[in-house]
């Protein structure tokens, strides 16, 4: 038998090529997924986990109450020194040169070097008391440059501050607009505002204080961006999906394309049995065979993976610049689970359908093979497992949307899907016939080929069936995911870049300029006048703003107010009301007195908004104080800011800058969408393969049958047409069933995972997308017809004739 399997090798090089590339494919797909995902974790590492990148654990107090976690932490941040960083934040008013500014941020930062986590642009980091470095984005904004001093706190607590440097600083859960010394902050832990609850440490934590919870670096940012999405872990997720997903397909190709590559060879098996090979030597030989070409195959799909998935980050992080795909580790794990998917799921698909074969007698294996349909044993049993994954599948997923279980979601959607698989015999071609008919005549004769073996059909269009499907649900479910989310931002910044000047009105002129500046979409002047409300010590500027729409992200909500409310930014005013929302509160502007009920709100600063109406009861000539502006889409936030605070300096107007966090908040969602494409890019590689490889062998198995159509009178470009045209249907069809299939999936998803992380999300369809991956993938299976085609179009009728 060592002959025969050497010369098996040499005989069927095509088939097995198209076997090996099907491995190779499948391979590739686990590897990258290792490789994008450890990729993705590594960014955001280096984003949201950047105050932990050289720490060795985090200690977090944050779930105790608020005297002893502040306690908590600055024990373990003194006792443990330079091998510790604290991370907190204080609010507190600010003073530049002759003008006062709203409060501002204010962070520590770490005595020893390694353990600083903010970028340096400028200057240097603060060395003693009373020095400063101030974020690049708010020295922009308030026209602070390094060698200048700013005041900072009021009354007895308050310290002037010479500004060393300016800085990046990338974690937007513990980013402040200026940092100082560890000392210097700790002189304001007594300000009601001052917080601090976590500690990164670096080396041995000692004794760790009851109330306290030790993590990982790695650890505490899976859990931090589990709790922004309602404690489900994103990437976890993604992962446990594409790996299911991944190990599907590549089951899904290689067995289909083993099985029409076996079924070929059937007449072989059948005349080795005849001059005297048993059952043993036979499975024994293909078991060679196929272990040959699995260990090859698997070796050359892990460098192709590896190689692959660098350089998928590598495109993104050029595509996308802004979105920091990390360096990956080499994820071994994923290479050996790449290696052993790729060799057992060979021996596997070689093994089942030669076992089939020999069961049978060698006479009886020389006679034409009989489709597996529904009026067989066979067939019927088929069905019935088919029906059963279908309705236990269905419940699953109704179970999972019930219980918001992730797990049974991907079991449910896994048994609904191989059900569809295994009803395909069934469907498929009824589908096709369904499609056919639209054809006309023209399309009559491909019609009747692509059904007139139900089996080879629905292998045929498995692969695609699987790629549209799974593009269909990740488009759509991130259509819904991006939606929710830019929803919830809108409602927390509904301002990108606010100017204001409280002494004075805003000029005309300054509008101008305003609007002139590029990246600017559109700004509006708010009208207001400055107003004393009971319980705050300072004036603030009431507002009406019947125009908010043509600038505000919520398209005006925040601005909408009903007579007799006031609207307050919470996070700019909460912290120091001796009232909450719902209270009523006296405002006066002049000697004109209001009762007005306070309505909470976010993010648009220390500016209270009230209806046109309130504004006129308490003044009769309201003026422009403010001006709202809308950045246009792609328009630079660090430039705009910038431009934009020349002019408000040069008019002795504030700014207030919430552009620039809306792109920190953008930049982790990014991450985790360009990995989900480029996971998804893989995939649709792997069912283009698959569809290409099945139709390929599909086409060789019938060359006798082309060869007769051939001599009876049909031309060369009448059988590419045929074959192309048949390609078409199947494509149409595996894309339309997919289309279908995908989209269930989706409001599956939506109702298990995206409503429980997002409550106020709605499912959104993207239909134009949908339509581009129909027409994508009729073409995609047009073009996979083309070299079989030709390649059938070029064998004369009597070479054709002749094989076997």
């Amino acid at each position: 038998m060592r002959t025969v399997f050497l010369a098996s090798l040499r005989t069927h090089t095509r088939r097995y090529v198209a076997a090996a590339i099907a491995v190779i494919v499948s391979v590739a797909f686990v590897v990258v997924i290792g490789v994008i995902t450890s990729g993705a974790r590594a960014g955001f590492m280096e984003n949201a986990g950047a105050p932990f990148r050289n720490a060795d654990h985090v200690v977090d107090a944050a779930h105790v109450d608020d005297t002893l976690d502040t306690s908590v932490a600055i024990e373990i941040a003194e006792r443990l020194g330079e091998n510790a960083s604290g991370l907190g934040r204080v609010l507190l008013p600010t003073r530049t040169g002759d003008r006062s500014a709203s409060g501002v941020t204010v962070g520590p930062i770490a005595p020893a070097k390694e353990m600083r986590w903010q970028k340096l642009i400028s200057g240097r980091f603060p060395e003693r008391t009373g020095e400063a470095v101030v974020h690049v984005w708010d020295a922009q904004a308030r026209g602070i440059a390094i060698g200048d001093r700013i005041r900072i706190g009021e009354g007895a607590t308050a310290a002037d501050l010479a500004v060393v440097g300016l800085v990046e600083s990338p974690s937007p859960t513990v980013q402040a607009s200026v940092y100082v010394t560890w000392p210097q902050f700790l002189h304001w832990r007594d300000h009601p505002s001052f917080h601090v609850s976590r500690v990164a440490v670096r080396g041995e934590v000692g004794q760790l204080p009851e109330g306290a919870a030790l993590y990982s670096p790695e650890e505490y940012v899976r859990v931090g961006q589990a709790k922004l999405s309602n404690h489900t872990d994103m990437i976890a997720l993604m992962l446990l999906v594409f790996a299911a997903i991944a190990v599907f397909v590549s089951v899904l190709v290689v067995a289909n394309t083993f099985s029409v590559m076996f079924a070929q060879r059937l007449r072989d098996f059948a005349l080795l049995r005849c001059v005297g090979a048993t059952r043993r030597q036979v499975v024994g030989s293909v078991r060679r065979e196929a272990a040959a070409v699995g260990v090859l195959a698997s070796l050359t799909g892990t460098l192709v993976g590896v190689g692959l998935g660098y350089g998928l980050i590598a495109l993104i992080n050029t595509l996308a610049p802004t979105t920091p795909m990390g360096a990956a580790e080499l994820p071994t794990p994923w290479l050996l689970g790449g290696f052993t998917v790729g060799l057992v799921v060979t021996m596997l698909a070689s093994l089942l359908p030669t076992r089939r074969v020999v069961r049978v007698s060698p006479l009886a294996a020389l006679r034409p093979d009989t489709a597996v349909d529904g009026h067989t044993a066979t067939g019927r049993a088929r069905l019935a497992l088919a029906a059963l994954l279908l309705v236990t599948g269905l419940a699953l997923l109704g179970a999972a949307m019930v219980q918001d279980g992730t797990a049974l979601m991907l079991a449910g959607g896994g048994s609904v899907f191989t059900g569809v698989l295994l009803s395909g015999p069934a469907l498929v071609p009824r589908l096709v016939r369904i499609t056919g008919a639209l054809l006309g005549p023209a399309g009559r004769l491909a019609t009747k080929n692509a059904v007139r073996n139900p089996h080879r059909t629905a292998a045929t269009t498995a692969s695609l069936l699987v790629c549209v499907t799974l593009t269909t649900a990740v488009l759509t479910g991130s259509a819904t995911t991006r939606a929710a989310v830019d929803e919830e931002r809108d409602r927390d910044h509904p301002i990108d870049v606010a100017l204001t000047s409280l002494e004075t009105p805003v000029t005309t002129d300054l509008l101008d300029q305003v609007r002139r500046t590029p990246g600017v979409e559109q700004a509006i002047p708010v009208e207001g006048a400055m107003a004393q409300v009971a319980g705050l010590d300072e004036p603030v500027l009431v507002v009406t703003a019947p125009d908010a729409e043509q600038v505000a992200r919520d398209g005006g909500a925040f601005a909408r107010v009903e007579p007799g409310k006031i609207r307050l930014d919470d996070a700019a005013f909460g912290k120091n009301l001796s009232w909450r929302p719902g209270d009523r509160v006296t405002v006066h502007v002049g000697d004109r007195r209001a009762q007005l009920q306070v309505v909470a709100g976010t993010d648009w600063g220390q500016v209270g908004v009230v209806a046109p109406g309130t504004l006129a009861q308490l003044t009769d000539s309201p003026e422009p104080h403010v001006i709202w502006v809308r950045a246009s889409a792609g328009a630079d936030p660090l430039e705009l800011v910038g431009d934009l605070a020349g002019l408000a300096k040069a008019a002795g107007a504030e700014i207030r800058d919430d552009l620039q966090a809306r792109a920190t908040e953008d930049r982790l969602l990014r991450i985790l969408t360009w990995s989900v494409l480029g996971l998804l890019g893989i995939a649709v590689v792997i069912a283009l393969v698959g569809i290409a490889n099945t139709l390929g062998l599909s086409v060789l198995e019938r060359a006798r049958e082309h060869a007769m159509l051939r001599a009876l009178g049909l031309t060369r470009r009448q059988l590419r047409r045929m074959l192309a045209t048949e390609a078409m249907l199947l494509s149409v069809v595996a894309t339309l069933l997919g289309t279908v299939v995908g989209v269930g999936f989706a409001w599956a998803g939506y109702e298990t995972v995206v409503k429980s992380a997002l409550s106020d999300a709605t499912m959104q369809v993207p239909w134009p997308s949908l339509g581009v991956v129909v027409l994508i993938a009729a073409l995609a299976g047009l073009l996979a017809a083309v070299l079989p085609a030709r390649r059938a179009a070029r064998v004369t009728p009597a070479a054709g004739l002749s094989l076997d």
